[in-house]
């Protein structure tokens, strides 16, 4: 404490012993403040997860319908594991146009009703069953007139343990059966989405778990020729997929109607198809960089597979079984970017701009942490998953270090996603755009082509790299995070411009 000098002696000074209560104060203020944010962060994380874990459990039991069709599958033969890994690359591209979509009315539904309004929400919705409806006719079309030429630019690379005809010919009979799966599938994210954006996401989470039960069962039924019912090897892996999602459908589009009291959206949802010229004018403007974004990510990475299938279709054998069990645990960090999305959607159609700046940081921070945990996790179980495949050593092997080399990005791919959907809920599509596919197709997709292409770099080499290029990504996204570019009220704005 400073003392001064009064008649030869000294003494504290008031002002001086105010500054120092001042400045105990200040400390004590401060302390306060970390307390009250920690609470707040700690209820973000748990509306985040109230939203997420619902949404990892039904995308969980999706994948897990993925992962057991191709251990099945994987038990009749390497060729047979290799064609439905490919149709399934060709199919994912399908399904994530679907996403795309449907996401950019989807912003808007989250904002509406974080705002109250009932109308606009429904046209959000509407506006999906359109998007979704030109979605299925187009990937039909694409199908039937170009599925084997699109199947055969997987079958140039090649190998002396895979027999590329016999490829052809099951990759064939797969995707005949799964063409019928793009109806429901299309009408359940319909439904299922619009459910997450008003909160409620346990209905398709339990409409999940019902299509897991028929898939597994009927796998083993149709695949095998169990019990009465015939041995269809690939075609009955198919079968048992297309009822899955059937019931999938069922159950959350009759729960949703039979809910009308408490699903209030679903009221009058059918009165008409149509929507305002401007609200649906708003919607493509901001939906179409996401639908473009999704569909040429998806296609990006069907591009990558493609490339290294050049190396040998032993290759994609082993990236089949790297992408089964990634694909299941990825979904901890997918799930939790869409609770971001969700989430920064509500709070920016509330009007409050700084809370959604500060959780955007927060949530950014808890998906990194828990992705820590699942490359732990990956990585402890690398070396034991790829033997419940009935192939090569050298396809198990490759298998173990694309799940190591995979799982080492995990946090990575993380707050990636969390960036993603943080961008994209406050409408900026373009952005996302170029963040996301137009970075894919122009940094990862050249980087591997070139190396698996013009040198004899070792293929796991070509991938380590490969995924190292998201470090660049994630530097850009946390910039644009850290400007506040995507702060922003679109349902506000679109009633002001209407």
């Amino acid at each position: 404490v400073y003392k001064r000098q009064v008649n030869g002696k000294r003494k504290f000074t008031k002002w001086n012993v105010r500054i120092v209560k001042t400045a105990e104060d200040a400390a004590g203020k401060r302390e306060e403040i970390r307390g009250v944010d920690e609470v707040k962060n700690q209820m973000i994380y748990r509306r985040a997860l109230k939203l997420a874990i619902p949404m990892m459990i039904q995308n969980g039991i999706t994948n897990m319908v993925g992962l057991i069709d191709n251990v099945m599958v994987g038990s009749i033969g390497t060729e047979a594991m290799t064609a439905v890994s490919i149709v399934g690359q060709l199919i994912f591209v399908f399904n994530l146009a679907i996403f795309g979509g449907i996401s950019g009315p989807g912003i808007y539904a989250a904002q509406y009703y974080g705002q109250g309004n009932e109308e606009g929400f429904r046209n959000a919705v509407r506006m999906k069953m359109w998007i979704c409806g030109i979605c299925i006719i187009a990937g039909l079309l694409l199908f039937l007139l170009a599925g084997e030429n699109l199947i055969g630019l997987y079958l140039h690379g090649e190998s002396q343990v895979v027999n590329a005809s016999l490829t052809m010919s099951y990759a064939k009979e797969y995707l005949a059966i799964m063409l019928f799966t793009f109806v429901p599938f299309g009408v359940t994210q319909i439904y299922a989405s619009s459910l997450r954006e008003t909160g409620e996401s346990i209905k398709p989470m339990i409409a999940g778990i019902a299509s897991v039960v028929i898939d597994v069962v009927f796998n083993y039924f149709l695949i095998y020729g169990k019990f009465g019912f015939p041995k269809l090897g690939v075609r009955g892996a198919a079968i048992a997929t297309l009822m899955a999602r059937v019931v999938e459908m069922l159950v959350v589009v009759i729960w949703t109607h039979c809910k009308k009291k408490e699903i209030t959206f679903i009221n009058g949802l059918y009165r008409t198809l149509l929507v305002p010229k401007a609200i649906m004018g708003e919607m493509i403007k901001k939906g179409l960089p996401i639908f473009l974004n999704e569909f040429l990510w998806a296609g990006s990475i069907a591009a990558l597979t493609q490339c290294y299938s050049t190396r040998g279709l032993e290759i994609v054998a082993g990236l089949q079984i790297s992408n089964a069990i990634c694909n299941l645990l990825n979904v901890v960090f997918i799930s939790l970017g869409s609770a971001v999305g969700i989430l920064s959607g509500q709070t920016l159609g509330a009007g409050e701009y700084d809370k959604a700046k500060k959780n955007a940081y927060s949530l950014m921070k808890f998906a990194g942490v828990i992705c820590v945990g699942l490359t732990i996790l990956l990585v402890s179980i690398s070396g034991v998953f790829p033997n419940l495949y009935d192939t090569t050593s050298q396809v198990r092997n490759y298998g173990t270090w694309f799940i190591i080399i995979t799982a080492l990005f995990f946090p990575v791919q993380g707050v990636l996603n969390a960036l993603y959907f943080t961008v994209r809920s406050g409408g900026k599509t373009f952005i996302t755009f170029l963040f996301d596919s137009v970075y894919s197709w122009v940094v990862p997709l050249p980087i591997a082509a070139v190396l698996c292409y013009y040198t004899g770099l070792p293929i796991l080499g070509v991938y380590a790299i490969v995924q190292a290029a998201d470090l660049i990504k994630l530097a850009v996204g946390y910039i644009l995070i850290q400007k506040g570019v995507w702060i922003s009220n679109i349902v506000e704005l679109s009633l002001i411009h209407i």
